[in-house]
């Protein structure tokens, strides 16, 4: 079946969301993030994505705290991403307990160090694909590579990687509904498992995502607006898997 992550992105403590990953498009939908995954979890989630933003934007770890309590408090499967550009960053989160550490800029500016985390913690690593115009954008989404987000994909399977995390920007945080063209093609190229990420707004999106065969998906805006009910979108998940 195909997993479903709801997420909390982190700001000062606070669970917010970003429209396209721009920083003055902010809302804040909750002081309380632990009280936010106990209510996940009580739907039925297994899994919680968390992306510290500030740590995206600044390379550090200051919501850690908050990450450690979401991890110990939740119940729930919690990786972790944003930010993570050493081995110092990825044993913190590793040691406080996260399943699983997401390696964005970093995987592209220090193919090094993705290697050398893969070599440490194995499947425990997974890289953040995100993607702007079929290109792999960088740096928390203000500036695209050179690299072709497919032949990106390729050269991280080859190393090794066994979770992608697929962010089409053009679609996330619009409630819009996803780039279902563009996870079919990812589903039929790689044998990595892929998540989906980025306007996943309704069941419908959910179980065709599912029928794909794809690993997981990333529920974000959509759950804060009311528009997609996580319970449903577990169940599409279950009915899209069969």
């Amino acid at each position: 079946m195909m997993n479903i992550f709801p997420a909390i992105d982190l700001i000062d403590g606070k669970a917010v969301r970003l429209v396209r990953g721009d920083y003055k498009q902010m809302t804040v939908y909750s002081d309380d993030p632990v009280a936010v995954a106990k209510k996940f979890a009580a739907c039925g989630a297994k899994y919680l994505h968390v992306v510290d933003l500030e740590g995206a934007r600044d390379g550090s770890v200051p919501n850690i705290e908050t990450v450690r309590r979401l991890i110990r408090e939740s119940g729930l499967l919690v990786e972790i991403g944003g930010g993570i550009r050493s081995m110092e960053t990825v044993k913190t989160y590793i040691d406080a307990g996260a399943f699983r550490v997401i390696i964005g800029t970093a995987a592209v500016t220090d193919p090094a160090f993705l290697e050398e985390a893969i070599a440490a913690y194995g499947d425990k690593i997974a890289v953040g694909v995100d993607i702007r115009d079929g290109k792999v954008a960088i740096k928390g989404w203000t500036e695209v590579s050179a690299l072709e987000c497919f032949d990106f994909c390729a050269e991280l399977q080859r190393k090794g990687v066994s979770c992608v995390i697929c962010t089409d920007i053009s679609k996330d945080g619009l409630l819009g509904g996803t780039n279902l063209a563009l996870y079919s093609e990812m589903a039929k190229r790689f044998s990595i498992n892929v998540t989906a990420s980025g306007g996943v707004s309704s069941a419908k999106d959910v179980r065709t995502l599912a029928g794909m065969g794809l690993y997981g998906a990333i529920l974000g805006k959509a759950l804060y607006t009311g528009d997609l009910d996580l319970c449903d979108a577990l169940r599409a998940a279950e009915e899209g898997s069969v």
